[in-house]
């Protein structure tokens, strides 16, 4: 039984399904919007809005963790720079999900994830 388990495993190992995770937020930091399934869409949205509150923070000690996280300075950089400082009056709900349909080739649900401000 799954009593009280959180999180989807998209058939994957442990090491691969993070390494996914953390490609998606990163692209989503770098292009602000990112398609990919529902399902990987609502798995993503949580490690990219506390990027975001890290972000928000500005500390040193902040940005070490996203790198922790990132992995690339450049996308880091503009997270820092760029994003966190549109959300600064916002306390939270920084992405959204808009349901696109089914994919052409299998059916899968797929969705838009993208930051609510987007830059001018």
């Amino acid at each position: 039984m799954r009593h009280k388990v959180s999180g989807r495993k998209f058939d994957r190992p442990t090491d691969e399904r993070v390494a996914m995770f953390r490609n998606l937020v990163a692209d989503l930091m770098r292009h602000e919007r990112l398609k990919t399934t529902e399902a990987k869409a609502k798995e993503v949205r949580p490690l990219a809005e506390r990027m975001i509150t890290l972000g928000k923070d500005g500390s040193v000690h902040a940005r070490r963790q996203a790198l922790a996280y990132i992995n690339d300075k450049d996308v880091v950089r503009k997270l820092f720079d760029d994003i966190a400082p549109r959300f600064a009056a916002r306390p939270g709900g920084y992405t959204r999900i808009i349901k696109l349909g089914p994919r052409q080739g299998d059916g899968a649900a797929m969705a838009q994830l993208e930051l609510v401000e987007r830059a001018p």
